[in-house]
C-alpha cells in the first residue's frame, strides 16, 4: 500500500486537489473530518478542550463554537499550541486506525492523509511521500478573504499563523501549484497520482 501525506497552507486548494484524487482512485483520510469527530460533545477531546477554554467556546446546544475558538487560537500562538496538544493525538489514533483498515481491506490501494498542518506537527516523518498543494501567499490571502469573508488583517493573522507556504515546498517530495486554472492543477493532480501508482 502507497500512503502519502497532502498538505498545503490555507485556502491554497487541499480539498479541490483531494476531490481529484479520489476521482483518480485514491482513498482519502482527511484529517479536518477527523478533527471536527474527535471533539464532539461528550467525548475525551471535547471535555479537554472545554476544561481549558471555558463556556465562552461553547454554543447554546453544548457543541464547540468553532469561530469563536478560531478566533482565540489565531489570536494567541500560545492558545493555538494547546488546542493541537489536545486534538492531534486523538486525531493521529483514529487516522493510524483508518490507515489499518484500509490496508487490510486493499493492500494495493494508494492512501492520501490530507493533514494540514503535517510538516507543523512532525507527521510529515512518517511518509515517503509528501505531495504539497501551493500558491504564493499574495493569492493565498486573496482567496481566504474571499472565501471566509475576512478582511486583509484577518486573513493575515490566520496566514501568519501557520507555516509560510514557501517554507513547506523544502519538505515536499510533490508540488502541485493550484495558482493556474482549475484544468491545469487536474492534469498536475492526475500526474502525481500516476507517479503514485508506479
Amino acid at each position: 500500500m502507497i500512503i502519502s501525506g497532502l498538505t498545503g497552507g490555507i485556502a491554497t486548494g487541499k480539498s479541490t486537489i483531494s476531490a481529484i484524487l479520489k476521482e483518480c482512485g485514491a482513498i482519502i483520510i482527511d484529517a479536518d473530518l477527523i478533527a471536527h469527530a474527535v471533539v464532539k460533545k461528550g467525548l475525551e477531546a471535547y471535555e479537554r478542550i472545554a476544561a481549558h477554554f471555558g463556556t465562552q467556546i461553547l454554543l447554546p446546544d453544548g457543541e464547540i463554537n468553532r469561530p469563536r475558538l478560531g478566533n482565540i487560537v489565531f489570536n494567541h500562538p500560545d492558545e493555538k499550541e494547546m488546542l493541537n496538544q489536545i486534538v492531534h493525538p486523538f486525531v493521529f489514533e483514529e487516522m493510524e486506525r483508518q490507515i489499518r483498515e484500509f490496508e487490510r481491506k486493499n493492500p494495493a490501494s494508494v492512501v492520501i492523509s490530507d493533514i494540514p498542518l503535517l510538516i507543523e506537527s512532525g507527521m510529515h516523518k512518517n511518509f515517503s511521500e509528501i505531495i504539497l498543494v501551493y500558491i504564493p501567499e499574495y493569492l493565498q490571502i486573496q482567496r481566504l478573504m474571499i472565501r471566509d469573508d475576512l478582511c486583509a488583517t484577518q486573513a493575515n493573522t490566520r496566514i501568519r499563523a501557520q507555516m509560510p507556504i514557501e517554507e513547506k515546498k523544502r519538505f515536499a517530495t510533490m508540488i502541485i501549484d493550484n495558482s493556474d486554472s482549475l484544468e491545469n492543477t487536474r492534469n498536475q493532480t492526475i500526474a502525481v497520482y500516476q507517479q503514485l501508482r508506479r
